[in-house]
């Protein structure tokens, strides 16, 4: 289990390193999260909200400002034990453009114990990339494939992704997709992944994660997160629902407009919770739409003034 206490990190006006409370960045803002054991987690936020900046914490390469990173109870910065069982899959692929495959198999083996070739073997075959070529001579696609067959060969109890889909085709995606996912569940691993493509999200986790401004929106089995929100449509003879009646009757609203006799508006809630409130506004027409993780990630964000200085 991955257990994520109070974590903050704040980087230098000039790059990372030690800074004063009011001189720097914060990246990350008291973050508390929870990870169990077996499930696929998926990270979702705004550009430079904090995502990989919190997997770096997660495998020890930063240290948090405050707080604590666990790894199964562990401190995992500077703790090669708790290292020794995550594997991380960085979003860039540049330092291993001077390895062969077969290279960098041979190097991460040297550090992993659980490496096994077995695994290796079967994934490079099956994906059939070029074990004597040198990286540098891959295709985008082809680094991330061998960076994820690298990955899973090295048998950790936790595998770290930051945009690993980046640069595959569709078909491809779909295949490494299925591939990790057999092999996770075949040694029931855990999965941390961020990817801005929130579709790929919604199909491949069981859990997410919204961050903003280095700050946590909400962390959540996604099929809750989905429960928790809806979009309404109220129609009314007499005049529009307004706003203001909305949040009389106790709805959470997050957006709301209106055109001619219908209201429509985004509100925070239970289906069952919304319906009932929805009841009290005596109208004609009454309608709850649920929405998808994707609008859900768009409301939230937009509720939080992200994007509105380009838009205005």
């Amino acid at each position: 289990m991955i257990e994520i206490n109070n974590a903050s990190m704040i980087f230098a006006k000039k790059g990372l390193g030690k800074a004063e409370p009011n001189d720097g960045f914060k990246a990350l803002d008291n973050i508390s999260l929870t990870i169990p054991d077996g499930c696929i987690y998926g990270f979702l936020g705004s550009n430079g909200a904090g995502k990989s900046t919190l997997l770096r914490m997660m495998c020890g390469v930063y240290r948090t400002e405050q707080g604590s990173v666990k790894i199964d109870g562990e401190d995992v910065f500077d703790n090669p034990v708790a290292k020794a069982k995550i594997f991380f899959v960085n979003d860039e692929t540049v330092q291993f453009t001077k390895f062969t495959l077969d290279g960098l198999a041979r190097y991460y083996a040297s550090y992993f114990d659980s490496f096994s070739y077995a695994t290796y073997d079967r994934l490079v075959t099956k994906l059939q990339l070029p074990r004597k070529k040198r990286m540098s001579e891959f295709s985008k696609g082809m680094k991330r494939q061998a960076v994820v067959i690298i990955g899973l060969a090295c048998n950790t109890k936790y595998l770290l992704l930051d945009e690993a889909f980046d640069g595959l085709d569709p078909a491809m995606r779909k295949f490494i997709k299925q591939i990790i996912v057999n092999e996770l569940i075949d040694r029931q691993a855990t999965m941390v992944v961020s990817s801005h493509n929130i579709v790929e999200i919604n199909e491949l986790c069981d859990r997410a994660m919204l961050i903003h401004q280095g700050q946590m929106i909400f962390a959540d089995e996604i099929d809750n997160i989905k429960s928790g929100f809806g979009k309404i449509q109220l129609a009314r003879g007499s005049g529009a629902v307004t706003e203001a009646e909305m949040k009389a009757a106790g709805l959470a609203v997050m957006q709301y407009s209106v055109m001619g006799s219908v209201a429509q508006a985004v509100v925070r809630g239970s289906k069952e919770w919304i319906t009932e409130k929805m009841g009290t506004l005596n109208c004609d027409i009454s309608e709850f739409i649920p929405l998808t993780l994707e609008e859900i990630f768009i409301y939230e964000l937009e509720a939080r003034g992200y994007g509105a200085n380009i838009i205005g």
